[in-house]
């Protein structure tokens, strides 16, 4: 009866397993299950896997309709985190505006946590659809619809960050940062982001080769 058990937390800890399953949806949303559920039930855990397979499809397609429609694959059809993708991808190609869309987003899913997966998921989605592909337009849709911003906007430049590539990352958005990341895990803080991108590579290696 844990009361977070369906918030954002699982979600936001979908990145690595899409990451190390490249083109295996199935797979990161196995891997992202078996994470999920140390902490999260149900939508919360179904959030993770979601996320998951949209990034390890995001290697394979840069199409966002097909990346989303194999992120729905992988989770429960009649769950409520299945209706809101629906929802929210009839709202997009229904309305010009992502404002409108926003509107009809809260107006179903407003009465969520601002923290909870629902309501974020959706707005991830807003983002991704009315971004069109660009970086940057995606990323401050996603964080202009609010609730929890920070978390929307790092999964939106997830999935656009794998479909572009590195090298074609917005020079605003990357140079900055000095390929330095801040991190409070131990061991890592002002860890280069070069060699975690590097190393996660060759974890995707070894986990695709063990899958075989």
């Amino acid at each position: 009866m844990n009361p977070y058990r369906e918030w954002i937390g699982a979600q936001i800890r979908a990145d690595m397993w899409g990451y190390v399953t490249p083109g295996r949806p199935e797979l990161g949303a196995e891997l992202a299950y078996r994470d999920a559920s140390l902490s999260h039930t149900k939508n919360g855990a179904y959030g993770e896997m979601f996320v998951s397979a949209m990034l390890s499809a995001a290697f394979a397609t840069g199409d966002i309709e097909e990346i989303l429609r194999i992120g729905l694959s992988e989770i429960p059809r009649q769950s409520r985190l299945a209706e809101a993708v629906r929802d929210t991808v009839g709202w997009s190609k229904k309305h010009g505006d992502w404002r409108s869309t926003w509107e009809r987003i809260m107006e179903k899913y407003g009465h969520y946590s601002p923290v909870h997966t629902i309501d974020n998921a959706a707005l991830v989605l807003m983002g991704l659809f009315y971004g069109e592909g660009d970086y940057e337009k995606s990323v401050t849709i996603s964080v202009m619809g609010g609730l929890d911003t920070d978390c929307n906007g790092a999964t939106t430049g997830s999935i656009l960050g794998v479909i572009l590539g590195a090298e074609n990352l917005p020079k605003k958005w990357v140079e900055p940062l000095n390929d330095r990341v801040e991190s409070f895990v131990t061991g890592f803080n002002n860890s280069r982001i070069s060699h975690l991108a590097e190393r996660t590579l060759r974890l995707a290696k070894t986990t695709l080769s063990n899958a075989k």
